[in-house]
């Protein structure tokens, strides 16, 4: 239950200023972007003295795909650049979805119940009888 009387208007207008937030996401692409440098085994590379950071850095988008991780290598300059915006508002995405998840369950909480309202109906539809062979 709202503990004010216009509790629930506010979290609606939260709610719309989220949607309107939601509609301003760009171009986006999920998965992390990761620096990574490799010494490449040969004896006589420089790489191989102690203390020496390895080949690179070399850059790798990795994100699940299927279950599995898939990495994808991305050149420095533009297109590192682009992956970089597209990551960073992927996560402005996901972080504006978990606001309005939280908004609305408290929408839920504080509506009133009415009677007769549709939530009292079964959401299958079927009207809780089971359908026989």
């Amino acid at each position: 239950m709202p503990e004010e009387p216009d509790e629930l208007q506010e979290l609606e207008h939260r709610r719309a200023g989220l949607y309107r937030e939601l509609s301003q996401v760009g171009d986006f692409r999920p998965g992390s972007l990761n620096e990574v440098r490799r010494k490449c085994g040969k004896p006589n590379c420089a790489c191989a003295a102690p203390g020496h950071p390895g080949h690179g850095p070399q850059y790798n988008l990795t994100r699940k795909v299927a279950g599995r991780t898939r990495a994808r290598h991305l050149r420095p300059g533009p297109e590192l650049d682009k992956a970089r915006r597209e990551v960073a508002e992927y996560q402005r995405f996901r972080a504006l979805v978990g606001q309005v998840t939280e908004v609305n369950e408290a929408i839920c909480d504080a509506r009133p119940v009415t009677p007769g309202s549709a939530g009292d109906e079964d959401p299958s539809g079927t009207g809780g009888e089971k359908r026989g062979s």
